[in-house]
């Protein structure tokens, strides 16, 4: 190859490199500060295709969407001096980059060591402020939201970021004392289950005792009336049976004598009885013409 080809070889190949060195690219998930000799020029270069002076300029770029921040599990104490050991993640975005390249060099585990800082005071004093029970169910949307707005202004201060969200994912108490409350909760319940136990054979006690006197007083007023119809029905038999005998007295006489032969001498048991021919109990069998 001749010399002069070789050159013009080089001359391009510089250039090349100089150009692919001038321009850049910022995606529309991107955020970038524009760098001079480590001096920021432009704290916030817009998504799109620029231009830079090589070796002159540089370009920092850092992811702009929202980024998820797990604090570290730490131990708070409640207004009535309940240790907690709370587990809370944190939702945040880059809003002001110049001030966040300042603050932590565009490294975002700096960012994430000042924002657990940050979190575990505002957590901490919200739990101190408040009651198990309000920390637990009662208070938990409120105590976010004022988590969130008193992280909000540090974070925009300190690191120029915008603080999203900020979530407890759990609430637990120390393993030390979590066995004795459980135990405690048992012993509660099963007071409260020995209670209405107690409660309960009570009102069924009662129950009984309030059936069985319906029962005995149902039992005397079927009987009481029974009588009264039996007594009724027998009086009513009476007159029917007057009535009937005083009409024909000797037939009625009659009648009687038949039923006593008939269960006299009708027996199977081979009784024997001793009697007077002459007797009034024989009148008819003796005298039937003459007992008309």
């Amino acid at each position: 190859m001749k010399p002069r080809s070789m050159m013009v070889l080089v001359v391009l190949l510089l250039v090349f490199m100089v150009g692919s060195k001038s321009v850049y690219i910022v995606k529309e998930t991107e955020r970038a500060v524009l760098l001079r000799f480590g001096e920021i020029v432009d704290d916030d270069v817009k998504p799109g295709l620029h231009f830079k002076i090589p070796f002159v300029n540089t370009v920092r770029t850092f992811d702009g969407r929202v980024l998820t921040l797990d604090a570290r599990p730490q131990s708070f104490l409640t207004l009535e001096k309940k240790r907690l050991v709370v587990d809370a993640f944190i939702k945040w975005r880059i809003q002001n980059v110049g001030k966040y390249y300042t603050a932590t060099s565009g490294e975002e585990f700096r960012a994430g060591d000042v924002l657990s800082t940050r979190v575990e005071d505002a957590l901490r004093n919200q739990f101190g402020a408040r009651t198990l029970n309000q920390v637990v169910s009662g208070e938990r949307e409120e105590l976010m939201e004022q988590v969130i707005q008193d992280l909000s202004k540090v974070a925009q201060d300190e690191l120029g970021i915008n603080i999203v969200d900020v979530r407890v994912k759990r609430v637990e108490l120390p393993a030390e004392v979590s066995e004795s409350v459980y135990e405690r909760m048992r012993t509660e319940r099963q007071r409260e289950a020995r209670e209405l136990r107690a409660r309960g054979r009570e009102l069924a006690e009662g129950i009984r005792a309030d059936a069985d006197r319906q029962v005995t007083v149902i039992k005397a007023e079927a009987y009481r009336e029974a009588e009264e119809i039996r007594g009724e029905g027998d009086a009513t038999a009476a007159n029917v049976y007057s009535s009937a005998y005083s009409r024909d007295p000797e037939f009625y006489s009659f009648h009687r004598s038949l039923n006593a032969y008939r269960n006299s001498f009708g027996g199977e048991g081979g009784d024997v009885l001793l009697l007077d021919p002459s007797s009034e109990f024989f009148k008819y069998l003796s005298e039937p013409a003459g007992a008309r």
